[in-house]
This record gives C-alpha cells, sequence and structure tokens, in this order.
C-alpha cells in the first residue's frame, strides 16, 4: 500500500508537467496560425506589386511569389512627382500634429496630475466622457466651421483636430501621477516655477510615455484616410493615403501599382515602431490606473 502511494506521487508531477507542456505547445501553435492570418493581408500586397494588373485579377493567391517578378509598379512610383509630394504632406501633417500635441496634452496632464484647482476633476470627468463620441459623428460639424474659418482644402484641417486627445492626455496624466510628488514639491521649495519643473523634472522622466504617444499618433495621423477624403480637395495638397487612388488607368485602377505604393507607405510606421518599441512597452506597461 505505502509503495503504491509512492509510485503515484512520484507520477503526479510527470503527468502535470506533460499537460503544461501540451497547453504550451497548443497555445504556441495558436499564436503562430493567429500571427500568419494577422501577416497575410501584407504578404498579398508585397506580392500583388510585384505583378501585373492582369496577374494579380487572374491568379491572386495562387502564386504568392510570382513566376516573373515585375518592377514596373517600383519604377514608376520612382518616377511620379506627385507621390513623394503626397508623402512630404503626410509628413508635414504629422510633424505639426505631434509636436503640437507634445506641448498642449503634455501641459494639460501636468496641471491635472500635480496643479490644485477648482474643478479639476469635472472637468477631467467631462474630457474623458468626450471618449465616447464617435470621431465620425463631428465631421460635419467641423466641415462647416473650417468652412467659415477659410480652412476647408488646407493643411490646418487635418492638423487643428489633432492637437488635442484626451486619450493620450489620461495616459500622460496617470504617468505624470507615478512620478513622485516629493521631486517637485522639493523643486518648488529650491524656488523652481511648475514651468521648470515641467521641463526640467517632468518631462525628461516622461520619456516612455512620450514615446508611446508620438508612435500611436504617428500610425493614427499617417494612416487616417477619411479626414484628408473629406477636408482636402485639391490632388497636389493631398496626403498620401489617399493620393494612391489616383494611380488609375482609362480602364480603371491600377491595384498593382496601389498595393507598391502602400508597402512604401506601410515602412515608415514599421521602422518607428521597431526603434521605438522599448520605449513604447515601457510607457504602456508604467502608466497604468493610479490614484
Amino acid at each position: 500500500m505505502g509503495a503504491l502511494l509512492i509510485a503515484k506521487k512520484s507520477t503526479q508531477p510527470s503527468i502535470h508537467k506533460s499537460r503544461r507542456s501540451i497547453a504550451t505547445l497548443s497555445y504556441s501553435i495558436f499564436v503562430l496560425i493567429a500571427a500568419l492570418m494577422m501577416m497575410f493581408p501584407f504578404i498579398f500586397m508585397i506580392s500583388a506589386s510585384l505583378k501585373t494588373t492582369a496577374q494579380a485579377f487572374n491568379e491572386p493567391l495562387k502564386h504568392l511569389i510570382p513566376d516573373q517578378i515585375y518592377w514596373g509598379n517600383y519604377q514608376t512610383l520612382l518616377t511620379s512627382p506627385n507621390y513623394f509630394l503626397w508623402i512630404g504632406n503626410s509628413l508635414k501633417v504629422v510633424a505639426l500634429s505631434i509636436v503640437l500635441r507634445g506641448i498642449v496634452v503634455t501641459m494639460a496632464a501636468y496641471a491635472f496630475a500635480r496643479l490644485n484647482f477648482k474643478g479639476r476633476n469635472i472637468l477631467l470627468l467631462i474630457s474623458l466622457s468626450t471618449l465616447a463620441i464617435p470621431p465620425d459623428t463631428t465631421i460635419v460639424a467641423r466641415f462647416l466651421i473650417y468652412k467659415y474659418m477659410h480652412l476647408i482644402n488646407t493643411h490646418w484641417a487635418l492638423i487643428i483636430p489633432a492637437v488635442f486627445d484626451v486619450f493620450f492626455l489620461f495616459l500622460l496624466r496617470q504617468f505624470f501621477m507615478g512620478i513622485p510628488k516629493e521631486l517637485t514639491e522639493a523643486a518648488i521649495i529650491d524656488g523652481c516655477s511648475h514651468y521648470r519643473v515641467y521641463f526640467r523634472i517632468i518631462l525628461p522622466l516622461a520619456v516612455p510615455a512620450l514615446m508611446t504617444m508620438i508612435v500611436f499618433s504617428f500610425v493614427y495621423i499617417w494612416n487616417d484616410y477619411a479626414t484628408p477624403f473629406i477636408f482636402i480637395s485639391s490632388e497636389k495638397k493631398q496626403m498620401v493615403t489617399v493620393g494612391l487612388q489616383y494611380f488609375s488607368t482609362q480602364y480603371g485602377s491600377n491595384y498593382s501599382l496601389q498595393m507598391a505604393g502602400a508597402a512604401f507607405v506601410i515602412l515608415l510606421p514599421i521602422l518607428l515602431f521597431v526603434f521605438a518599441q522599448k520605449f513604447f512597452v515601457e510607457g504602456i506597461t508604467s502608466s497604468g490606473i493610479k490614484g
């Protein structure tokens, strides 16, 4: 009887270990399948960009790696003056939006995190409640306001709405609240104003959260299609996401050329994420709910 109990006890750990191994293997296979499913549109885009339009339609999935690679789409892109003009327009809008957002949102977040003023919590609650309003519902109102202000068909119609973002206000406020108050209180006792505390202490310590905001903002503004489509009518002032639709022939859109243009468009966000990944992950994990 005692030998039986000892044998049972010795086999239990091995059973649990084998179950954990099976569960880990199953999870790994599931994650791999999910990753391949998410990567497939990107693979299809690259494949279509290396084919003619006829090949892309006649054999979209038959030959993901074409028998004969067609480089004509990329040659057309490199010789197209409008394509690089659209990229320049997108970079201009993204850069100005991120700089202005960084100034406005970080200052507002510092005020909500460190300054005590009347109605602070109510004002923050009202700001957070705007997250429940879908942005598409305000397009008509924005269009009428910008038309009155003569901002239609200008890049400011894209930059102004991107200056203030409640999500990043909350993210940075939470990060600032995680910075020990003793640091700012000691600096104020030593004679520092709130502006010096903000510039000299808070911002240098908030680099991970700022990089998170930059990565998210870049990807969202860079990939935005609806806003420039509605507010920009000039082909020369258009963003690259909308500009790709101008690649067409007398028989219709040149989808292979559009896929080649999209491959270049997606390259910048990927590079940005690769270089900023360390700060991005740290900023997300360290901006938990506090206070």
